[in-house]
């Protein structure tokens, strides 16, 4: 008997599943955190909290099923993309990370774009800067800390500095590499001719290697701390984002993903390196295959339904709002909303952009609130299948991954929206199985990806069909327009530069 460890290091909190490699799923554990927001704009996580998070889960895991966890053969990672850790050359950690969601360095992404040459963004980047990604927030470092830049020795990714503290050895991986708009995506290196322009030095970058190979082993300090056995060999992993697309079965092309978790994507996998020449979408080096995945980015998806829930509803129960959504007919009776609650990336590219609600009247109840939040978030993300059609790369099947995945109202709500077939995965963790996968294919436990998948990967019977097309084409016109049109008048009113 052989079992697999996957941890997920996500944004709201960590969870860690634990894979019986004929059984399957044995249990899955999770503890929850906050992010940080010292001043407005600003989103930065305490990598020591993952790290003692991850330690709790791991001895929750080893109490409940000990026999299974002393039998750990393989541990792979998933990570939250684009964040930024930085640390000396004791490898203590230096400030807090820097997340995806933060918005400080919009100074520094517009001097990037400036100076960057397009040759440069064509045949190495092939990604439009944004807050939030490792690069800008570099910069921002380099210019308000200089203290603490001068005693940068390494520059990690989040899910990397768990492998730091797990083994003892500092590497990057090709699919988060990638995601730092660091990186050369051609030759799956670090983009140094870029960089250098800019005064980062090339000593600061880890050595970068694939996703599936080993990146070193659990050590005698990770075991007093984790419970788990010193010796396991802990793969690179891959951002959370291509784990998703391996624990959702999505090894070829043809296959879309709808992810709705903290950040929404709709994302596809691509065996050759294609980019949007608009630079509105994202493509990444997926972590198998030497391949690529291409997706659109949306800042706020499930994290606007919680704003909704917390800060105006008081509401404890996502399944309660999910409930009260399904009273209200389709387009919520004329009230629409822009999920832009921290500006958006897909199809805007726009750090400033602002959320709204539109249409309300003295009829409208929470339900329509709730209804019409969903309704913008899957908006949000059918702009971004729009544009993934536009370059051939949507199939005419989606399926459902993340927290609104459990939600059967929001799933028959994708299929109108998109006017596509709709499954959903019978996993919920789909990046600590995607994880799992890969450790396990990485370390020799299963032959390659595409039987692991047909074993592990499962879904529901039922497929949601779309509705007749029409029912929300208006209302997402109207939720374009509405962007354009406010958009047109903040610049004329001097509040967008």
């Amino acid at each position: 008997m052989a079992s697999i460890l996957g941890i997920d290091l996500g944004t709201s909190s960590i969870k860690a599943m634990l894979l019986d490699t004929e059984k399957g799923v044995i249990g899955i554990e999770s503890r929850s955190y906050d992010v940080e927001i010292p001043a407005l704009g600003y989103a930065q996580q305490s990598p020591r909290e993952w790290w003692e998070s991850l330690c709790a889960i791991s001895q929750a895991l080893k109490e409940k099923y000990p026999g299974s966890f002393e039998e750990i053969k393989a541990i792979g990672l998933s990570g939250q993309m684009h964040g930024l850790v930085l640390t000396n050359k004791k490898g203590e950690v230096l400030r807090p990370a820097i997340l995806w969601l933060d918005q400080r360095s919009g100074t520094e992404c517009g001097e990037i774009m400036e100076r960057v040459k397009q040759e440069n963004w064509e045949g190495i980047l092939q990604n439009r800067v944004f807050p939030g990604f490792a690069f800008p927030s570099l910069l921002w470092v380099k210019r308000q800390e200089p203290e603490i830049y001068r005693n940068i020795h390494k520059l990690m990714q989040p899910k990397d500095y768990i492998r730091y503290r797990l083994t003892g050895e500092i590497g990057a991986e090709v699919s988060d590499a990638s995601a730092s708009l660091m990186f050369d995506l051609k030759r799956r290196e670090w983009a140094y001719s870029v960089t250098e322009s800019f005064g980062i030095e090339a000593k600061l970058f880890p050595e970068c290697r694939e996703s599936m190979e080993i990146g070193g082993y659990v050590t005698k300090y990770a075991q007093k701390e984790t419970g788990l056995k010193a010796g396991i060999p802990v793969i690179y992993g891959a951002g959370d984002q291509p784990c998703q697309s391996i624990g959702n079965g999505v090894y070829k092309e043809g296959q879309v993903i709808c992810n709705i978790g903290t950040g929404g994507q709709i994302s596809v996998y691509s065996d050759t390196d294609r980019y949007d020449r608009r630079l509105r979408t994202n493509t990444f080096c997926h972590c198998y295959g030497k391949a690529y995945t291409m997706f659109g980015a949306m800042l706020c998806a499930g994290m606007a339904l919680k704003w909704l829930k917390n800060n105006l509803l008081r509401e404890e129960s996502f399944q309660v709002l999910s409930q009260q959504a399904g009273t209200v007919p389709p387009g919520s009776e004329g009230v629409l909303f822009l999920p832009y609650l921290a500006g958006e990336r897909t199809p805007h590219m726009d750090p400033m952009a602002k959320g709204m609600f539109y249409g309300l009247q003295l009829c409208h109840g929470r339900e329509h609130f709730i209804r019409a939040v969903m309704e913008g978030i899957t908006f949000g993300l059918k702009d971004s299948l729009d544009i993934l059609e536009e370059m051939g790369m949507a199939g005419d099947e989606i399926i459902a991954s993340g927290g609104a995945s459990v939600s059967p109202v929001w799933i028959q709500m994708q299929a109108d929206i998109f006017q596509k077939k709709v499954r959903v995965s019978m996993v919920k963790e789909q990046a600590c199985l995607g994880a799992c996968i890969l450790a396990g294919v990485g370390c020799g436990l299963f032959s390659d990806i595409q039987k692991a998948c047909g074993r592990f990967v499962k879904y529901e019977d039922k497929i949601y069909l779309p509705e007749p097309e029409g029912i929300y084409q208006k209302y997402h016109e109207k939720f374009r327009e509405l962007y354009d049109r406010n958009k047109e008048r903040d610049e004329k009113k001097g509040e967008i530069s």
